[in-house]
């Protein structure tokens, strides 16, 4: 669904440079509001990832990184994985200067740039967003640290392992400058002229920007069904009815107990986020409640596959527990997950868990990805241990050379998943990083 002009004008109008160059992130979020309800907000994104791509259509920063931030506004109140703009800021954040290689790929943004959108994702940036864009371009970032991008990660190559092949190739028909910057210096920039190409590609029946050059999919016609001795379908008439009694009619309403209803519901399916917000509350006002909610060892891997948030704050709950060992033990043997690896990441950076069970977790892991035998889950699996061991390597949670061998062993026999090789280059990096002062001694 492509934008009509008045669309169009009305985003160029937000996006424009005096407009980013005066007015705060705020006011630029309440114009765009304004003019574009809930139902419009894919496909102005889309639009804005267009303009993204075209640098000689955005041509200054300032204009680039309102476009960035409104990509975070239009889906702000939803999780950051359910963005579906969210690879767009991993593209951002992850990739430094130098890294796009192809006509399509994103432009860099500078440092400070970098920092905003990093603070702005964690909702940790309320006070820059009452700052214009030209004052972010210019700020003096200092010693920022960077954003923990790991839940992301996972997220999206769980998200990315789930979508057809076909999906995932092809060609936009719209294809980026190359090199914008030697254009601009022949011509002086026309704001018309970039604004009648803008048109010209977004707006119409079936415009440029959503055509793409795709393999085309053989569908081959099924063949014909043979009926003859095919059941005929009955619809039964003699039912039978039975009262459903509410039995928690009448029971006292307290916390504990209505806690201990949540607990049990989020053992078989996953909660609504304003029951895992009470949850989680009533876990914050009493610390002992988390020993009267019903939890086991053996109710775990349910809790954690249904509702990993929930079983992250449970177990830091029971740390000081005599049966923490148990329920570390239990983790550490259940079927290898994105949740269970969310689950076991958020622990590692919130307390110091036993090197032992870490290791032996990564052995599951590993074990786990060579054992399998469908292709198509080996990758997907692959792709989630490499980002869930980059993560702890790159948080020091553990040492390489405790794991070296089995690690580069698993990045050599998966070496065709991208992933696997960027693992592989990291181990190579810090071993060679460690032998080289050694080797001087």
């Amino acid at each position: 669904m492509s934008l009509t002009p008045k669309e169009l004008t009305c985003l160029l109008n937000v996006l424009s440079e005096d407009a980013t160059q005066t007015s705060s992130f705020e006011q630029l979020a309440a114009a765009f509001h304004h003019y574009f309800n809930k139902p419009d907000h894919y496909k102005i994104g889309g639009t804005l990832v267009l303009l993204l791509q075209q640098r000689d259509l955005l041509p200054a920063p300032t204009q680039r990184l309102t476009a960035i931030y409104l990509l975070y506004e239009m889906y702000k109140t939803e999780p950051l994985a359910a963005n579906p703009f969210a690879p767009v800021f991993a593209h951002l954040l992850i990739n430094s200067p130098g890294d796009e290689k192809t006509a399509t790929a994103l432009p860099p943004i500078s440092n400070s740039e970098r920092v905003f959108l990093s603070q702005v994702i964690t909702s940790s940036a309320r006070e820059l967003l009452k700052k214009n864009p030209r004052q972010i371009v210019t700020m003096d970032i200092g010693n920022a640290p960077p954003a923990d991008l790991t839940g992301l990660q996972l997220a999206l190559a769980e998200r990315q392992s789930e979508l057809p092949h076909l999906s995932k190739a092809g060609l936009p028909c719209v294809i980026a400058d190359p090199d914008p910057d030697s254009s601009q210096a022949s011509f002086e920039f026309d704001l018309s002229l970039a604004n009648q190409v803008t048109e010209n590609l977004i707006t119409g029946v079936r415009p440029p920007a959503q055509s793409d050059f795709r393999p085309e999919f053989i569908r081959l016609p099924p063949p014909l069904h043979v009926c003859e001795d095919e059941m005929a379908w009955l619809n039964p008439t003699d039912v039978e009815h039975t009262v459903a009694w509410d039995s928690s009619m009448c029971v006292s309403n307290t916390s504990s107990i209505e806690v201990k209803k949540l607990m049990a519901k989020a053992f078989k399916g996953p909660l609504t986020l304003q029951q895992q917000q009470q949850v989680l509350s009533e876990l914050e006002t009493d610390p002992k409640l988390v020993y009267h909610i019903g939890l086991t060892p053996t109710k775990l891997p349910d809790l954690v596959e249904n509702n990993p948030l929930v079983a992250i704050e449970v177990l830091l709950k029971l740390m000081q527990s005599n049966q923490i060992t148990e329920y570390f033990s239990v983790l550490v043997n259940m079927e290898m997950s994105l949740h269970s690896m969310e689950v076991v990441n958020r622990l590692t950076t919130a307390v110091d868990l036993p090197t032992e069970f870490v290791h032996l977790y990564i052995s599951n892991c590993i074990s786990t990805c060579e054992n399998i035998k469908d292709k198509y889950m080996q990758n997907r699996l692959v792709r989630l241990v490499c980002v869930f061991l980059q993560s702890l390597i790159r948080n020091k949670i553990i040492n390489v050379q405790d794991l070296f061998i089995e690690v580069q062993a698993f990045c050599i026999e998966f070496s065709r998943i991208r992933e696997a090789a960027g693992l592989f280059r990291l181990l190579k990096t810090l071993d060679s990083g460690e032998q080289g002062p050694t080797g001087a001694k």
